[in-house]
């Protein structure tokens, strides 16, 4: 649960943009200030059923967006290939070649 939740927090992240401003409180609510279904609801005066139905047709939202644009995929990779760059760097074990070739991935992802 835990590993869904910091993905669709990064989703939102990302894409947060491309969401109606309805979309976007009710995810900020439940995800990021940790609200239940019951009080979005209150807050808004409709049913459990609706913030229910509309979070998960916004996640679906959110998966697909990533299908199609990846940011979150480039990130995740990105962050990785700096990481280990870092690592390299630190043991002293970075050869000229292996720095270009961090340096190629690195670009290919924008």
């Amino acid at each position: 649960m835990l590993e869904k939740t910091t993905r669709i927090n990064y989703l939102y992240d990302f894409y947060y943009s491309l969401l109606t401003p309805k979309q976007q409180s009710y995810m900020s609510l439940y995800y990021l200030d940790d609200y239940s279904l019951g009080e979005i609801a209150e807050e808004y005066e409709v049913s459990r059923q609706a913030v229910y139905d509309n979070i998960k047709r916004t996640e679906a939202m959110l998966e697909e967006y990533e299908e199609k644009l990846l940011l979150f995929q480039k990130f995740q990779e990105r962050t990785k290939l700096i990481r280990d760059l870092k690592a390299s760097i630190n043991l002293g074990n970075l050869s000229k070649e292996a720095l270009l070739e961090t340096v190629t991935e690195l670009e290919k992802l924008d």
